[in-house]
């Protein structure tokens, strides 16, 4: 104890010490400028999934590691785009239309006017001119891409297949009877609303089956050499329900096709093919309810 007295009283008489000096004020933040911000961009992280750590016996939790979110963003394409999709059915829809109104236009001209009637019937040459002007135009179309597509040509060759067909569809109703080709025109266009609205609305997909009905063509142009041959009303008749039949189950499927909600569907570019081919759909049901002459 006194060794200890002696050490405080030889540290309170050591010079320099002062003992009446208040005790130092506690060190406060106040009054201080915050420091100053680093020249460094802040770096962004993208949120990390939540872990959710499994329970297993004999191992205890097990917290797998949390990953970073790299969900893919799906690339969306124009072409199915519902909007797009939309205009380009309204174009196709509305060419079609004019298409049929000129060609039953000049059916009825042609099956209605006496003069016009013995015209056409005299001058076969023109029916077979109108035809290789149709067959060189339409494979054209179908088969050449540049040409499809590549405006003004592909309207141009649009009218110059419309007109082709009108009179060659004419010149046949011609040869029927007037009564035979007005009620044909209105078979023929109910059908063709039925199947459109059909494909329209129908969950089925008939798209699949385009091979099979290109065979059925096949068969059903040997069964029109068949009836050539041998020749009987009640072959002709079967030869046209079966050639409206076929030609109904195309219109369908290349409904579909162009509406594009099934498997396989139409560039929104080819809107002269699909017009192309929804209007020769409708024609030959028409020639094939006619029947033959």
């Amino acid at each position: 104890m006194s060794d200890m007295a002696v050490t405080s009283k030889e540290t309170q008489d050591a010079p320099g010490s002062d003992t009446s000096a208040p005790p130092p004020p506690p060190y406060s933040y106040q009054g201080q400028q915050p420091p100053p911000y680093t020249t460094d961009p802040a770096m962004y992280f993208p949120p990390k999934t939540e872990a959710t750590c499994i329970n297993q016996p004999g191992a205890g939790y097990i917290c797998p590691e949390a990953q970073w979110d790299e969900t893919p963003i799906p690339a969306s394409s124009s072409f199915d785009d519902k909007t797009v999709r939309r205009a380009f059915v309204r174009k196709v829809f509305c060419i079609l239309t004019l298409q049929l109104l000129f060609t039953f236009s000049v059916v009825c001209v042609f099956t209605f006017s006496s003069v016009v009637k013995e015209a056409v019937q005299t001058n076969l040459w023109a029916y077979l001119s109108s035809f290789i002007v149709f067959a060189v135009v339409a494979i054209t179309l179908s088969s050449c891409k540049s040409v499809s597509r590549r405006h003004p040509w592909n309207i141009v060759g649009l009218v110059v297949v419309t007109l082709s067909m009108s009179y060659m569809v004419g010149t046949i109703a011609s040869f029927h009877d007037t009564t035979a080709v007005v009620i044909t025109i209105g078979a023929t266009l109910a059908i063709t609303l039925a199947i459109i609205a059909f494909s329209a609305q129908t969950r089925y997909d008939f798209t699949i089956c385009y091979g099979v009905l290109l065979i059925l063509a096949v068969d059903l142009i040997m069964f029109c050499v068949f009836c050539t041959f041998y020749y009987s009303y009640v072959a002709d008749v079967a030869y046209g329900c079966l050639g409206a039949l076929l030609f109904s189950l195309f219109l369908l499927v290349d409904c579909q096709l162009m509406m594009g909600a099934m498997s396989y569907r139409l560039d929104p570019e080819e809107y002269v093919n699909a017009a192309l081919m929804l209007y020769l759909d409708v024609v030959l049901i028409f020639l094939y309810l006619l029947g033959r002459k």
